[in-house]
């Protein structure tokens, strides 16, 4: 948050109490299952491993309803997606999904959550939906449902199978806002059968992209995935947009953009925890005594040291992935 990474959020300060107070509460994390999870998604898990150390109660969701509706993508495969690219990084990320106080489920196997998304969709309109998600009248009927079914999600454990009401947060870009704001409506409006209290939220930024542009599992060119072999990732490293000026003297003279640099960001949100090292890369780069190339080596040095290490730990988190759902 410090760093500028966690930007805004709804009723933060509330969980932040409980967190303070060693109170319970949750967090809710998931995946649409659509393709190969990369470093940009790193950031979530981080985010979820630390409100899981803060006594968090964790539950993760699998989006294969969703998947479904909007990507026509199989459960089947949806699942071998969820296991094999998702379940399999966050554990070897270092989230623990076998601790008693962890939820990890595919919504299409969740009677529970259906029900309740079921219930939640009284409480809301077409209308109402098309403004937030832009459906038409094309649209299809499993697709304009799905929202429900994340709203859903987001309130499951305030159930009383799950402890009863309590305070939830739920890491998310700022384009996720309105979803957020409908499912607090939809909280207030179930409150006097369920007792729901509106979940709270914090937005992040999302990593740029190798190219500088959005970094998108689809694009292997923006991308470095977290299942490629290191040497493939270092490689991608030196591949990646810097905020260089055009020559080496104007670099010296100007200083570097580094508000512009793709490889600086790596290093504010996954590969330096020195805030005085990343301070003194920033303040070098400014001032033109730090060129490009030195910082893509030390990246690529530094994504080779992270790889090698999550995939030391990604045979057995498979297998322990493939048993949780």
């Amino acid at each position: 948050m410090k760093r500028g990474v966690i930007f805004g959020h709804r009723d933060f300060d509330k969980v932040n109490n409980l967190i303070n107070k060693k109170e319970d509460f949750a967090v809710v994390g998931g995946m649409m299952p659509s393709g190969q999870m990369h470093i940009g998604h790193k950031m979530v898990v981080d985010q979820l491993k630390w409100y899981q150390d803060k006594g968090a109660m964790l539950s993760i969701l699998i989006a294969d309803l969703e998947s479904y509706a909007a990507r026509d993508m199989s459960f089947e495969k949806a699942r071998d997606i969820a296991v094999n690219e998702y379940l399999t990084n966050y554990i070897a990320l270092g989230l623990d999904l076998e601790e008693d106080n962890v939820n990890v489920y595919l919504q299409s196997k969740n009677d529970t959550l259906r029900d309740l998304a079921f219930k939640a969709s009284k409480k809301t309109n077409f209308n109402e939906l098309k403004a937030i998600y832009g459906f038409t009248q094309s649209t299809n009927i499993a697709h304009i449902q799905a929202p429900l079914v994340q709203v859903a999600d987001i309130l499951l454990p305030q159930l009383e199978e799950f402890g009863g009401p309590k305070r939830v947060v739920v890491p998310v870009g700022v384009d996720q806002d309105p979803h957020i704001r409908l499912t607090r409506d939809i909280a207030h409006k179930l409150n006097d059968e369920y007792g729901f209290i509106p979940p709270s939220s914090t937005y992040h930024r999302f990593l740029t992209g190798l190219s500088g542009d959005k970094m998108s599992s689809s694009k292997p060119s923006t991308a470095i995935y977290l299942n490629e072999d290191s040497e493939t990732a270092a490689k991608k490293v030196k591949t990646a947009k810097t905020g260089g000026r055009e020559s080496l003297k104007e670099q010296q003279e100007l200083g570097g953009q580094v508000d512009n640099c793709v490889i600086y960001e790596m290093f504010v949100y996954h590969l330096i925890d020195d805030d005085k090292e990343l301070e003194k890369i920033r303040h070098d780069c400014l001032d033109g005594s730090l060129r490009c190339g030195d910082c893509k080596a030390k990246a690529s040095e530094l994504i080779v040291e992270m790889f090698d290490e999550i995939h030391d730990k990604q045979d057995e988190a498979r297998e322990i992935a493939n048993n949780l759902i």
